[in-house]
């Protein structure tokens, strides 16, 4: 349908312009309207051409016209608007009511349609309102969206709502506005309100509806429900496909076991519905699950013969299973046999075994693997190089480790965190404490910021080999970044502290912490406590101890051979072999701990 206005022939309140419905060469009959409209040279007219999806603006004045607005749904459908859903009767390109009215919520959707493409969720949802209560009647595909934004920030109490007013304003919402409030109460586990949703839905539900929620029941460990709701999809003749039992068959080696499984596949080729590579994979790896690898085997094997290709995918599941069993000879095989086929191993395939071969320490054979990756078009990414760098780590291999760090690097392989917390631990274990202080400096400008357990490992790290004051100045620096600060923060501070003689500090730190709300563990109970008997104030630290009990902390084993060993230490050997023997017939200290305990005396 094409609009065109010439503007010079325009009258003062009105233009017209001519449109041609049928574009057929069996019909030349044009019919001429009048439209009102407001005379604005700065407005634009819209010329809408039925046979393209292009849409293009010439100057001119701003015209009312109700035009077919395309959109597709997800299952390839041609999705209407308002202005082809006239109720009452009212055919396409009919202008409802008075023209005034209709340009008006025309303009109306246009503006909501706009607020909606920029994010202005709430702003598009005060202007729907203001919508219906002035009797326009909302566009469902703008709603569509809105609803969808809603729920993508986990406002789906406002997705809701703006449901209700498109269904109380006369709009007939779609199968497709419906299957998106649902998707957003799945994703926020509201699956009581999604099950809700779709008894009152006020169209029929499609395969897509179903499959959302029983995707989602049997990720919470609902099967039985699941299977209900599948009951209830058949009852509405809405038939299963291979997506949904794919979800089913998943769920059910999951909770009922391969055997029950294999029921629902035999259904399932019963119904017509034929299984794919997906539901074959959920198969396989139920059954290596079980520890019937053998059985996967076969089954890999026998693929073929079901009418479906084993994919990458496929051979993953099985080669993590071979490994995980420590069959490395056959790994070796099915990867060769995998190539074999032209099924082009992934990255994956390869991280599999490199980090297989790293946990045996065959670091030598790992390396080999990794290097083999660019001739069959597989790019090392960090999970190829870290267990590589953990290995290293493992046999104080620090030089190596740091090598293949640069090698990351200068391959374009950026490490992520993951890479540099297994190298600071490793290098802050080596007592190479300066060295990770250096790496965590650089961090940043390497793209990659630091979170809570990087700091917690240096800290630790520095608290450890004395060097406390450093580590109380990446306490501060961490608070400065956002990061909380945890109990372990806070453990590895108190006892740097104590082992270093400053108990006093360490107890000052300690009530600071209470007075912050941090509930000290019996970790820091514990450092407080030998801090105290090595400074021979064992009579404080029992004070700790009555303390520490009062606060609803379990004193742990440690926590009596520690005042046990301080009155020892201040010569009270007597009375502490005494409580030693008590604790120990009440089993609160075990024997093998007991005579450590007494070898120190």
């Amino acid at each position: 349908m094409e609009l065109i206005v010439p503007p010079k022939q325009t009258h003062q309140g009105f233009c017209s312009f001519h449109y041609d419905i049928h574009k057929k060469k069996t019909s030349g009959h044009r019919k001429d309207r009048n439209f009102p409209c407001f005379n604005s040279p700065s407005v634009e007219i819209l010329v809408v051409k039925k046979q393209g999806s292009r849409k293009q603006r010439r100057s001119g004045v701003k015209v009312f016209a109700v035009s077919f607005t395309e959109t597709f749904s997800t299952n390839g459908g041609l999705r209407l608007s308002n202005a082809e859903r006239m109720p009452h009767g009212k055919g396409r390109g009919q202008v409802q009511g008075n023209s005034s009215h209709s340009f008006e919520e025309f303009e109306s959707n246009n503006y909501l349609r706009r607020l909606v493409r920029n994010g202005e969720l709430e702003e598009g949802f005060k202007h729907l309102e203001n919508m219906v209560y002035h009797g326009d009647i909302p566009d469902i595909i703008p709603c569509t969206s809105l609803i969808r934004g809603f729920c993508r920030v986990g406002k789906t109490k406002k997705a809701t709502r703006v449901m209700e007013i498109l269904e109380d304003s006369g709009a007939v919402p779609d199968v497709i506005t419906y299957n998106v409030l649902i998707s957003g109460y799945c994703k926020s586990g509201e699956i009581y309100n999604a099950l809700k949703v779709l008894e009152r839905m006020s169209v029929a539900p499609d395969v897509v509806t179903y499959n959302t929620i029983l995707r989602t029941l049997c990720d919470s460990g609902k099967l039985k429900q699941a299977m209900e709701v599948l009951d209830q999809q058949l009852q509405k003749e809405c038939y299963p496909d291979v997506i949904t039992y794919t979800i089913l068959i998943e769920a059910t080696c999951k909770e009922s076991g391969v055997e029950q499984a294999m029921k629902l596949l035999d259904e399932m080729r019963d119904k017509g519905c034929k299984p794919d590579v997906v539901t074959y994979n959920v198969l396989i790896n139920g059954i290596c699950k079980e520890g019937r690898l053998d059985e996967a085997i076969m089954f890999l094997n026998n693929m073929s013969s079901y009418g479906c290709q084993p994919n990458v995918i496929t051979h993953n599941i099985i080669l993590r299973s071979m490994c995980s069993t420590g069959r490395w000879m056959d790994a070796e095989k099915l990867l060769a046999e995998m190539l074999r086929k032209g099924c082009s191993p992934s990255v994956v395939t390869f991280n599999i075994l490199i980090n297989f071969l790293c946990r045996k320490g065959l670091l030598g054979r790992a390396i080999d693997i990794l290097e083999k990756m660019p001739k069959h078009g597989c790019t090392p990414n960090s999970l190829s190089y870290n267990p590589l760098l953990h290995g290293f780590c493992k046999e104080k291999k620090m030089d190596r480790a740091i090598e293949y760090l640069e090698v990351m690097v200068t391959r374009g392989c950026y490490p992520d965190i993951v890479t540099y917390n297994t190298l600071l631990t490793a290098l802050c274990k080596d007592g190479k404490v300066d060295i990770a202080v250096e790496i965590l400096n650089q961090l940043s400008s390497k793209g990659c910021s630091p979170v809570l357990i990087t700091y917690n490992t240096v800290i630790d790290g520095l608290s450890k080999m004395g060097k406390t004051e450093r580590a109380m100045q990446l306490l501060f620096e961490m608070r400065e970044r956002g990061l909380r600060p945890d109990i372990i923060t806070y453990s590895s501070l108190v006892g740097g502290l104590s082992r270093e003689g400053k108990v006093e500090e360490a107890i000052d730190f300690f009530q600071d912490l209470e007075g912050m709300g941090v509930r000290p563990n019996s970790v820091i109970y514990n450092a407080i406590m030998l801090g105290l008997c090595k400074a021979r104030k064992t009579d404080r630290a029992i004070n700790f101890l009555v303390h520490m009990v009062s606060k609803g902390c379990k004193p742990t084993e440690s926590t009596y051979t520690i005042l046990i060993e301080g009155l020892a230490y201040e010569g009270f050997t007597k009375e502490a072999l005494e409580l030693l023997n008590e604790l120990c017939s009440r089993g609160v200290v075990k024997k093998s701990s007991a005579e450590q305990v007494v070898v120190k005396f």
